[in-house]
């Protein structure tokens, strides 16, 4: 079915929240944009039955469908797969989210009204009226210390670059080329961003309050937001070709622009070890 805006939520263990998330989002976006909308569950081949509860509720909810994945490749992997299977289906704005609650669904009616005037929006929990709920207080400290090592490292002035609840238009993926992107970690979200500002997109920040899962365990780690940490300087690189293709021209945004990856560190068993890697379930947000 063709829609022209989807919601895509990477799943990997979430039998006790699938169902309510995704009814939960489902009478979100009818209200929001009735009729026009997809939801669409990403799962990495959870073991305790995620995915055939997702099966299940797309055989009742029309507007619900079920990318099944052969085992877990990575977070990263789950964005891409998400992404490339809205825009075959005619994706002009694509959403994701967290499946554990910890992005509440009422925010996606505030979400898509600043996507009429922005090409990303960004729920943020680092902007005037965004919040972090339930969280001890090291592990807030170190979000906050990693999103403001990353803004200044990357020189910007987006507060939550690693904020997973958002809203992209397609313009932005097809020039961003997500193919091409680090597909691991926070690092994906964070790189997202970061092209899109070089490309001259409007990116924009709406405050949320940011809740821990009451449901399910965890798979956020000190080892997977250290890798994030580590990998941020390599992303200034990008800056080069941006340079490189502006010179002499005045192109708008949006603009195609010649991506060279990044040289990311790599080491037996993942990029920077077994424990960087994620399943596309995992937290989205440092």
């Amino acid at each position: 079915m063709q829609a022209g805006l989807w919601l895509f939520l990477p799943t990997y263990n979430e039998a006790e929240n699938v169902e309510g998330i995704v009814r939960a989002v489902a009478g979100e976006l009818e209200r929001a944009a009735p009729g026009e909308w997809r939801v669409l569950v990403v799962d990495d081949a959870s073991p305790d039955g995620t995915g055939a509860i997702a099966d299940r509720l797309a055989g009742e909810l029309e507007r619900v469908e079920v990318l099944h994945r052969p085992g877990k490749e990575g977070l990263g992997k789950a964005y891409l797969a998400g992404f490339a299977r809205a825009l075959e289906r005619g994706a002009e704005r694509v959403i994701v989210m967290d499946a554990d609650f910890s992005h509440d669904p009422g925010y996606l009616p505030t979400m898509l009204e600043a996507s009429a005037d922005a090409d990303l929006v960004l729920g943020s929990r680092y902007v005037d009226g965004g919040a972090i709920a339930d969280w001890p207080r090291l592990r807030r400290l170190l979000s906050s210390f990693g999103s403001t090592y990353a803004r200044a490292v990357l020189g910007v002035g987006v507060h939550d670059l690693t904020s997973g609840f958002r809203c992209v238009r397609r313009s932005v993926l097809e020039a961003v080329e997500p193919s091409t992107l680090r597909a691991q970690g926070y690092v994906f979200n964070i790189e997202l961003t970061y092209r899109a500002l070089l490309a001259g997109f409007a990116v924009r920040e709406v405050p949320i309050c940011f809740r821990d899962r009451t449901a399910g365990d965890s798979k956020m780690s000190l080892p997977i937001a250290f890798e994030a940490l580590v990998l941020v300087p390599k992303l200034r690189s990008l800056r080069r070709p941006v340079a490189e293709q502006q010179e002499g021209e005045a192109p708008p945004p949006g603009r195609r622009i010649r991506w060279r990856s990044p040289r990311w560190p790599r080491r037996p068993g993942g990029l920077l070890g077994s424990a960087g890697a994620e399943a596309a379930g995992d937290r989205t947000d440092a």
